[in-house]
């Protein structure tokens, strides 16, 4: 009875914690990038560094291709915020969904066994 009241609290912490962190997960991986501009004389044509980082994020859109695009500087620690989110969001719904998981095998076993 103990386990079920722990797991049960535990399921109550989970759903809220995928609540709070929907509101913010931003789907995709990050990447940063350094560019050279379109004026010939700049330093980023020669040796010299080029100009960046700029913030890319990219996924998979609904028709299997990668896509994505460059996060305006204004945006990008909510955009780092919301793909660690979007990260921390998949372990706890990989745990929701492994109590439920246990629960069905759970069911099915008692149900096995009043008819057996």
């Amino acid at each position: 009875m103990r386990d079920n009241n722990k797991q049960a609290e535990r399921r109550k912490q989970l759903l809220q914690q995928i609540e709070r962190l929907s509101r913010v997960a931003v789907f995709g991986t990050l990447s940063e990038t350094y560019r050279a501009c379109g004026s010939p004389g700049c330093r980023c044509h020669g040796p010299g560094p080029k100009h960046g980082p700029y913030l890319n994020i990219s996924y998979r859109g609904d028709a299997g291709k990668t896509t994505g695009y460059t996060v305006p500087r204004g945006a990008e620690t909510a955009i780092r915020e919301g793909v660690e989110a979007w990260r921390s969001l998949q372990l706890c719904l990989r745990e929701v969904a492994g109590m439920n998981k246990e629960r069905a095998l759970d069911s099915a076993r008692e149900g096995k066994e009043k008819t057996g």
